[in-house]
């Protein structure tokens, strides 16, 4: 739970550097990649983390400009990296200037009700959970894994 909006703003710039490394080490012919057919491949999941981080910021009351639910996966991944930069960069900028009153007021999200400080936490963390699913599925396409958290494998 973010209760000072600077803080959000460190971690998210961390975590969005991570997700952004991995993005772009997606070439367009591994974007199909999943651990088994018709599940969760490397592009539909990058898509996912732009138009899912732009659903948060839009419960949290965010002008984060995210593909709406009936936006289609783009064919390529700059495509899904320009989209995502926007959402990244509109995070820095838009949740800078929350106060720590509007960290704590309550909004709607998922149903019910959530202080704006959690929604915004939920955010780093799906993106992270997801992340992590994507750095597998980087190594069994035969691709690089990108620092996201620090060294791997392939910086020894």
């Amino acid at each position: 739970m973010y209760r000072v909006a600077e803080d959000f703003v460190k971690d998210w710039a961390i975590a969005s550097k991570g997700a952004l490394r991995v993005m772009q080490a997606i070439s367009n012919d591994k974007m199909k990649i999943a651990i088994v057919d018709d599940h969760n491949s490397l592009g539909w999941l990058s898509w996912h983390l732009v138009s899912v981080a732009g659903a948060f910021g839009q419960f949290a009351g965010l002008q984060i400009p995210a593909p709406g639910p009936d936006m289609p996966q783009p064919e390529t991944m700059e495509e899904i990296i320009e989209k995502y930069e926007l959402v990244r960069e509109a995070y820095k900028k838009e949740a800078a200037t929350l106060t720590e009153e509007q960290l704590l007021e309550e909004v709607p999200a998922f149903g019910g009700m959530m202080q704006r400080g959690d929604l915004l936490s939920k955010v780093i963390a799906h993106q992270t959970h997801h992340v992590g699913q994507m750095t597998v599925l980087l190594r069994q396409a035969g691709l690089n894994v990108p620092p996201v958290m620090g060294p791997t494998k392939e910086m020894q």
